[in-house]
């Protein structure tokens, strides 16, 4: 539970600007009310999971992570156990510096995770089912403000819950074959996990809107032409291409990337004055890096550089 809890104390503090990049006229960011539930209510057990596996790739690859989900009997609908899985492996990685690049994928064929176990929410009680989007809106936050980029690989059915996991990623490839969407509302509720708010800031408003009051579920052409998804890719072959696109980032810089990806995601937050004023702060954080030595050398001598992460 500590790292969890360490992770989000650390997002919060890079989400509020530090008094120097606010001016005078600048519009100070609302509190991130979402972080702040999400702080409270994220409470991590520490019983292993069936359905959830971590393992690091290694030699060339290392540094590169990959979440599995394995619960092929409701396919990988997300109940409590699978939620316990998730809530630990992700505050594993958070406390692992070695980590680069993550890749979230299902060993289940056809299907990437068809949402919630609606056979255990059903005999769940209201403030039980409370309980639980609550926990998993915190583990996909977890999720959303690790510090290095994140992949969803999305073959067969992304639903419910599943969409939601994928839209707390970085960037998501799918087969064409793929199936999206977010069917809630035609079980008279809606997406619970953050999807009212992260959709919209990915393919705009009014395509949200539609998507999410219709129910309609989507391929993944259709993925890839709303900015859903970042690569559409024959069938089968969605992992490949997310390999190929981790092991891309994985040779870069680590704290680079890490720079970027903070700069990216909490100056959208910001006015364009602050926002600028943290891509200054985030570039400094790398100046003074032997990594960045490394590469004018790598450069000067023409070879590829090698990365220590310092």
């Amino acid at each position: 539970m500590v790292g969890g809890m360490r992770i989000l104390s650390r997002s919060l503090r890079h989400h509020k600007p530090k008094a120097s990049i606010l001016t005078e006229n600048s519009l100070t960011p609302r509190p991130n009310q979402w972080l702040y539930q999400t702080r409270r209510t994220l409470i991590l057990e520490s019983a292993p999971s069936q359905s959830v596996n971590l393992h690091r790739l290694s030699d060339s690859d290392s540094g590169i992570v990959e979440v599995s989900l394995e619960r092929p009997q409701v396919r990988n609908a997300i109940g409590k156990d699978m939620l316990k899985g998730l809530q630990n492996t992700f505050d594993a990685i958070s406390n692992d510096s070695s980590a680069n690049v993550l890749l979230i994928r299902s060993k289940v064929p056809k299907v990437f995770c068809a949402g919630a176990d609606l056979k255990e929410r059903k005999m769940m009680s209201a403030s039980e089912v409370r309980d639980f989007v609550n926990k998993l809106r915190a583990a996909f936050t977890v999720l959303e403000v690790l510090p290095i980029p994140t992949i969803a690989v999305i073959e067969g059915a992304a639903l419910g819950g599943g969409l939601e996991m994928a839209l707390s990623c970085d960037l998501r490839i799918c087969g064409e074959d793929a199936v999206l969407g977010l069917p809630e509302t035609g079980l008279a509720i809606i997406p619970g996990a953050g999807a009212t708010q992260r959709l919209p800031r990915l393919v705009g408003k009014s395509i949200a809107k539609e998507l999410i009051l219709t129910g309609r579920k989507i391929g993944g052409r259709e993925a890839m032409s709303m900015g859903l998804v970042n690569y559409c890719v024959h069938a089968s072959e969605a992992y490949l291409k997310a390999l190929e696109v981790a092991r891309n980032i994985n040779e870069k810089g680590p704290i680079a990337i890490r720079m970027a990806k903070r700069a990216i995601d909490q100056g959208l937050e910001l006015d364009r004055a602050s926002a600028l004023a943290l891509e200054e702060e985030c570039y400094e954080q790398t100046l003074h890096t032997k990594d960045r030595l490394e590469a004018l050398a790598a450069f000067a001598e023409k070879r590829k550089p090698r990365y220590i992460g310092e």
